[in-house]
């Protein structure tokens, strides 16, 4: 990028770049990034951000490596994308309530939660419904490559923003199955115009978790888990428990000898055992979960 240049931003224990921006986040289906060389790059607003991350055997530092468009990505952004203040010493003292969390922990210490825009957050977890994650990230990057606005740097075209929820509203059911979307075509208009037209995203994060659970259910293709996701990765309420069929095997499994359970009873559960903190446990127990049962 033109006038690119290295800038340290953050210095950090605790973090692992591969778990966390492989371990199924908005930023796994959206960014651009090379595990090997920690290397990442993603639409921030009007701009094009690449960092790169180096690790340590005591910490780790990131790097603005270039950025394009002017939406002033510095710091303050980085941390809160990553939750980088948040305390792991403490979060792993309280969810590691058994031998699977501690495993859990001690085999992908240092993933993070990431804290993402509430819009991207809602579109990529409508996307994720019974999908995978090679396929969710390419419907999002089609998505992005035909409707995304131009990222400039100068006169020269260098990215394409996350498209906007006018834009998709406007779209047809055929024009979004051509981005592959399949049956998750109609609900992704639906819910471009719904949160267009009568929800504000950006003012729900002021309410509590269940107030934005509840708001986020009256959008066509949220139902408990996907709200549960934007709820926790889009809004930061780490109370929040979403529970997937793999999850539910998960819990079923380890924490019940193999006995059916409801999406009711897992989440009294998880509110229970890991209360304000079962956020994060859930996203241990599915990456560990997803790797080794």
């Amino acid at each position: 990028m033109c006038g690119a240049k290295v800038l340290r931003l953050y210095s950090v224990r605790d973090f692992a770049f591969s778990y966390t921006v492989e371990s199924a986040q908005p930023l796994t289906f959206y960014s651009d990034y090379e595990v090997r060389s920690g290397a990442i790059s993603f639409p921030y607003k009007d701009s094009m951000v690449s960092l790169k991350y180096k690790s340590s055997d005591s910490k780790g530092v990131f790097y603005l490596v270039g950025g394009a468009g002017g939406s002033g990505f510095g710091s303050k952004e980085l941390s809160k994308l990553f939750r980088l203040e948040d305390n792991m010493d403490n979060i792993y003292g309280k969810i590691s309530t058994d031998a699977f969390m501690k495993s859990s922990v001690e085999k992908y210490r240092g993933m993070r939660l990431t804290h993402n825009d509430p819009w991207i957050t809602t579109l990529v977890f409508i996307i994720s419904q019974f999908n995978n994650i090679k396929r969710i990230r390419r419907i999002v990057k089609t998505l992005m490559e035909k409707y995304g606005d131009a990222i400039y740097d100068g006169d020269k075209v260098v990215g394409k923003a996350f498209p906007r929820m006018e834009t998709l509203s406007r779209l047809s059911v055929k024009e979004l199955m051509a981005c592959g979307a399949g049956f998750r075509a109609d609900y992704i208009r639906e819910a471009s115009r719904y949160c267009s037209e009568n929800l504000d995203l950006y003012r729900l994060g002021s309410k509590d978790y269940d107030t934005i659970k509840s708001e986020l259910m009256q959008v066509r293709g949220v139902g408990d888990k996907v709200a549960d996701c934007i709820a926790l990765m889009g809004y930061g309420k780490l109370e929040a428990f979403p529970i997937d069929t793999w999850v539910k095997r998960v819990v079923e499994r380890v924490y019940f000898k193999g006995k059916k359970k409801s999406i009711k009873e897992i989440h009294t559960f998880a509110e229970d055992r890991w209360g304000g903190l079962a956020g994060y446990a859930q996203q241990y127990l599915y990456w560990h979960g997803m790797h080794s049962l």
